[in-house]
């Protein structure tokens, strides 16, 4: 028997496939969007992939187990309260799936969504491994307040907190503490609040060291679990239903993306999600463009900043880096939201001003200051004391409630997010002076 972990660092997601060596049958859990890899792991070692188990419908990816479901016939394993639109198995708590000396064993865990369940994976008659989903993380617990309003079946955050507190005191917890622990999600997700960097763990180190696994009373746990939880960015209710519906076929769905011609010119208007670099975006881009830049993050952030009820158009620098976004943007679903995707070269029309840092740690009163952290961060530490805080996410939504009458300076933490932010409050303000402080912030104390 073997296990792969493949990872998508991008959205610090886990998903695995279980080999069977003697019967060279595979059992995927939780897989990401595109297939890919998990046929060529087939592949690989001559085995057959028979089953794919989704432990809940994922928030923040979509899933290609309906894809691998067309493609190689294998059998879709999901709880019942899913009521998922596509053809599967029922997999509620003691089900068993047999494959070789393996047996995967269901356990219905709510707590992150009512229809979650986890697996235990026995070989040879003793638990060896659990596949969690987003029940249990390394050093954190599922957050409970995303299927408030997504989901065949709806909860609030307190009685899903409550269900948590009993999925884990009641099941988790009285598994044997050598089993390890494979989660759906590590350290940079959006579904937990306090995850470490590791990839694995076992039921006794996550009973000693995982402050939600503390002894506490269920009350002390639901304050705990349902306090400062991270923002819930757009896509998420997109991603649960289009998970319960089955994704469409990655290839198809990506080259249908259409491709437009090097500096393609949108109609006036249009919502621009522009890729490029800070540097390149503010010495030229098209007007009322955001700057979302490609890197780690960046579906989720064009999932935080853009609605999947909108479409837009995606720039990049060159080829090779459009295809990595589109490829980026399919793995939230977002590919469907593309109007079209084109490289822009040189410099387009609308320039973005400098910001004199000089000049503005003299006298930061003659500017306002927008910080466009999240409330927890600016809680932590706050570089200006008089700044207005809008978090990035909210930031389209609040724009007019930034004053106007002096020049605008937006800071994050690091850059990247004021590039986004500072890109968001010009094109609501094109005769207003917004200035980015981006990297310019770490020569600042609170002030």
């Amino acid at each position: 028997m073997k296990i792969q972990q493949f990872e998508d660092k991008g959205l610090a997601h886990y998903s695995y496939a279980i080999l069977s060596e003697c019967q060279k049958e595979i059992v995927l859990v939780d897989p990401a969007r595109n297939p890919q890899q998990y046929y060529d792991y087939a592949t690989q070692h001559g085995a057959k992939i028979v089953g794919v188990i989704e432990t809940h419908p994922h928030a923040d990816f979509v899933s290609s187990h309906l894809e691998i479901h067309e493609k190689t016939g294998a059998i879709i394993y999901a709880h019942s309260l899913v009521g998922a639109d596509y053809p599967h198995q029922a997999f509620d708590e003691g089900a068993v799936l047999e494959i070789g000396k393996v047996k995967l064993k269901s356990l219905h865990t709510p707590g992150h969504s009512p229809d979650s369940i986890s697996v235990v994976l026995e070989h040879e008659g003793k638990d060896n491994a659990f596949f969690t989903g987003d029940t249990l993380f390394i050093g954190d617990v599922g957050r409970p307040d995303l299927r408030e309003n997504a989901g065949n079946l709806t909860a609030k955050r307190e009685e899903l907190a409550r269900q948590m507190y009993h999925s884990t005191r009641e099941k988790l917890m009285k598994l044997a503490d050598d089993v390890v622990v494979y989660p759906a999600h590590g350290a940079g997700t959006l579904c937990g609040k306090a995850l470490s960097e590791a990839n694995s763990s076992t039921i006794g180190d996550e009973k000693f060291s995982n402050p939600a696994l503390k002894e506490m009373t269920e009350d002390q746990f639901v304050t705990y679990l349902t306090a400062d939880q991270p923002f819930i960015p757009k896509y998420f209710g997109y991603d649960v239903g289009l998970n319960k519906q089955g994704a469409p076929n990655y290839q198809q769905s990506v080259q249908a993306v259409k491709r437009l011609g090097k500096n393609f010119s949108p109609e006036e208007g249009a919502l621009i999600i522009d890729a490029r670099p800070q540097g390149d975006f503010k010495e030229g881009h098209l007007a009322g463009a955001f700057n979302i830049q490609n890197g780690g993050k960046f579906e989720t952030w064009l999932g935080s900043i853009v609605d999947p009820k909108e479409t837009f158009y995606l720039v990049a620098q060159d080829d090779k880096t459009l295809e990595e976004l589109i490829d980026k943007a399919s793995r939230i679903g977002y590919e469907s939201k593309i109007r079209g995707a084109f490289v822009l070269e040189g410099k387009a029309s609308v320039t973005s001003p400098k910001i004199d840092a000089t000049a503005f740690k003299e006298n930061p009163g003659k500017y306002t200051v927008v910080d466009i952290r999240n409330a927890s961060e600016v809680k932590e530490k706050q570089y200006f004391a008089h700044a207005l805080n809008i978090p990035l996410p909210e930031l389209r939504d609040r724009a007019q409630e930034i004053p106007t009458g002096k020049p605008v300076v937006i800071h994050c933490a690091g850059g990247y997010r004021s590039a986004a932010g500072s890109s968001i409050v010009e094109a609501e303000f094109p005769i207003a002076k917004v200035l980015d402080l981006s990297e310019a912030i770490n020569q600042f104390s609170s002030l």
